[in-house]
Order: C-alpha cells, then structure tokens, then sequence
C-alpha cells in the first residue's frame, strides 16, 4: 500500500526537468541562450560560432579565443522578463475527459498567472589571454540552463507544477591555438553545477500540500571548435558542445512527514553551431549563425528512489531537436561607437503533444538591437536587447500526454520575452605590448 502511495504521488511530481524552464523558455526548452553576451543579444547571436559577438563567441566555439589579441575580460549582466501564463480553455477534470470537474472537488478554474513572476538576471563572463604569436587560455562562466517559474499557488492545473527554481552554473577553461594562417582550433572543458527545487500540488484543493523535489549535482563535459579564414574578411566557425549527464543527487517530500533520497540521470543534450562574419567595408559587417541542439535524446527519466534502487517513475519527454537560425548587421558609425541590429528563428524542441504547465515553449522570432561604444582604448561598454514572440502554446493533458496525470486539464498561452543586457569588456595590457602575431597570408 504504502509503495503503491509513493507511486501515484511521484507520478504526479511531474518531473525533475519539466518544471525548469520560465514560463516562456529562452532558447529551445530550458536552456538560457540569451544571457551569455550582452554584444550576442543586440544581433540574435548571428556569428556566435565566427567571433561575430565578441569574447562571448568562446561559449559557442573556444577556437575563437584566438581572434582576441592581448589580455582581455568580459563580464555580462542580463535581465530576462518572460511572459507566458496558461489560460484554461476547457473544464479541468478528473479521471478522463468527461469526468467530474475539479471545481466540484474544491479545484480552481483559475490560470496560472504570470509564470515569470519578476524575471531573473543572469550573468556571464569571459576571459582570454593571449600566451605567444599561435597559444591562448582562457576562461569563460555562464547560465546556460534553466530560471525561476512560479504559478499562482491554487490553479487549475497545480497538480501538474506550482513552482520550480533551477539555476546553472558552467565554468569552462579553455584553450586555443592558431595553427596556421588560415585555421584555429579550440577546446574547453565544462564543470556544470545544477541545483533544482520543484513542488507540485498533491490534490486539487487550496488546502493541498506539495510535494517536493530538491537536489543537485557537479558534473563535466566538453566543447572543441575550430575557425577558417579562407579570404581576407571572412571568419567560418564550427563548434560542438558535449552532452553532460547530470547525477542529480537529492530527495523528495511526498506532500507530508515522508522524505525519501532520490537519484536522477539527466543527459543534458549536446550542439553543434556554425557561424560566417564577413567584414565588407570598414563600415559594414554582416554575421550568419546556425546552431542544432540535440534536444531528441532527452525522454526518459527515472526517478529512483535510493533506498530501495526501485524507479518512482519514468518521466517521459519525447522531446524533438531544435532549430535556431539568425542573421546579424553591424555599422561602425565613428571610431568609437558600432550599432548592431539581428533577427532570428527557432523551431522549439517542444510540441502541442509534450508542452508542460510550466514551459510555455513554441517556435519563436528573435528580434534584437545594441551598440557598443569604446569609452578608452582599454575599456568598451556594451548593450543588447531582444524582444521573442513565442508562437501561441497550448498544453493539453487530455490523456495521451507523455507525463499524463489523473487531472485532465487544457490550456493556451500567448508567450513574449523581453531581454535586456550590459556589458563591459576590459584589456587588462597594453595594446601596443600586445605579442606580435605571425604575418597573415589568406588565401583569395
């Protein structure tokens, strides 16, 4: 009795992950695109992979490092409002989809609310430091998943998620070594810290306890790149991100006075991005990026409980790989100051069959605009921002859904983000001290 309690009340602890993302996500699912680079944000990160976006290129290729001459560091701070709550558009049920309504039960007919609640800032830095004429190390420190969500408490769909703070941390050293005139490459290793708490109504009524999922774990990956410049002007990046398996290690709380230690496999997807800047006059530069993220490998998830080495649950995602495409402008009015502007696509991992309560996910249109102004020869300030409008998302746990529960329960959401970002880029050496590179000959 008591295994069959434990059981039904994981089944309704939605998942470990599912609960991870903002209302409206930032990238495909739950990953965090926008807070690496406030110089990235202004152009809907086209050239990410080609040293288009600046130091925040080595979180995308660490081949890049080689572009930046001297000793340089970057740090970021980034402010991300997403809009995305859920509306129902049909009477929230128990047991099928003509069952009786939850409002009968003490259940809410009441949305989500905002999601997002206040936003959340992220921030992200970067540093490279050039050893000889061909060798640099670096390091770079980013958020590259997950952000606070939060429902109203009592809502029509709380047994599917009442609130979720997940933060990320990836600290990655890198290196990169100019090989030739015309080829790069880089590498990096990633330490990824991930710590999570999610809690879900165990019933439909105001009064019902939640139960609570929390844990964490340090896990490592990897990321190598390469740049080719073919002709003079013209940079073309390619780099992969590892997969890390994340070992969550943590417990769950059933809504009452049982706590068990829980264990999570969570194969984080890996990425390949391409990138192509292309310098046409000493005014213009235009950036093209593509990146794949190989969303598809993340679906099943067990929920194991320690003591007993038997699954709670399968958590089950189905998720499909994502898409994300963009192209970026940039015009150096003056010496000192360079206006950007970028657009993009994403086609979302997440679908009208796996859409959560609390990723409000679809395809998404990137819109961005920024500057960056050279305050001294050691000191330059940037600033981003980008407005996404998410497709309108629809979550329908009408029976057939990958994490269906005993609720059936529908609703739409009409998804936008706004993100706002400032960067201050230094040059810790002198610029006229800078280590003499080897002299280029490009191929034409």
């Amino acid at each position: 009795m008591m295994q069959s309690r434990l059981r039904y009340i994981a089944a309704a602890t939605v998942s470990v992950l599912a609960l991870t993302a903002s209302g409206a996500a930032l990238a495909g699912s739950f990953a965090i695109r926008s807070g690496q680079s406030a110089e990235g944000l202004g152009m809907a990160y086209a050239g990410a992979a080609s040293g288009g976006i600046g130091l925040g290129s080595m979180a995308w290729n660490p081949a890049t490092i080689t572009m930046f001459p001297g000793r340089n560091s970057n740090w970021n701070a980034t402010y991300i409002a997403p809009n995305g709550d859920y509306t129902p558009t049909s009477t929230t049920r128990l047991g099928s989809p003509v069952g009786p309504p939850t409002t009968a039960l003490g259940g809410s007919p009441a949305g989500t609310g905002n999601l997002g609640g206040d936003g959340a800032f992220v921030p992200a830095s970067f540093s490279a430091w050039q050893l000889t004429d061909r060798l640099w190390i670096g390091v770079t420190s980013t958020a590259p998943f997950g952000l606070r969500s939060k429902t109203d408490n009592y809502h029509a769909g709380q047994t599917y998620g009442r609130s979720a703070k997940v933060r990320t941390i990836n600290i990655a050293p890198t290196i990169g070594y100019q090989v030739n005139d015309w080829l790069a490459v880089g590498a990096a290793v990633q330490g990824q810290f991930i710590k999570t708490n999610l809690k879900q109504a165990t019933g439909v009524g105001p009064a019902a306890t939640s139960a609570i999922l929390d844990g964490d774990s340090i896990d490592f990956g990897y990321r190598l790149g390469v740049t080719l410049t073919p002709m003079k002007g013209t940079t073309i990046g390619v780099g992969y991100r590892s997969s890390i398996r994340q070992t969550l290690d943590g417990t769950f709380n059933t809504g009452g006075p049982l706590t068990f230690p829980i264990k999570a496999n969570l194969n984080l997807p890996d990425s390949i991005v391409v990138g192509v800047s292309h310098q046409i006059s000493d005014k213009w530069q235009v950036h093209l990026g593509y990146e794949w993220t190989n969303w598809s490998r993340f679906r099943n998830i067990p929920i194991v409980n320690k003591l007993t080495g038997a699954a709670f649950t399968s958590l089950n995602f189905q998720y499909d790989d994502s898409h994300f495409v963009s192209a970026g402008v940039e015009y150096r009015l003056n010496r000192d100051l360079t206006l950007r502007a970028g657009v993009g696509y994403e086609w979302s991992p997440v679908n009208d069959r796996n859409r959560t309560v609390f990723i409000s996910d679809n395809d998404r249109l990137w819109l961005g605009v920024g500057g960056s102004y050279q305050v001294t020869e050691k000191i330059k300030l940037d600033l981003g921002y980008s407005f996404l409008h998410v497709k309108k998302a629809t979550v329908n746990y009408g029976g057939a859904h990958p994490q269906q529960g005993p609720i059936f329960y529908q609703a739409e959401a009409k998804p936008y983000i706004h993100i706002v970002s400032a960067g201050l880029t230094y040059r810790w050496d002198n610029p006229v001290e800078t280590i003499p590179v080897a002299p280029v000959v490009r191929k034409y």
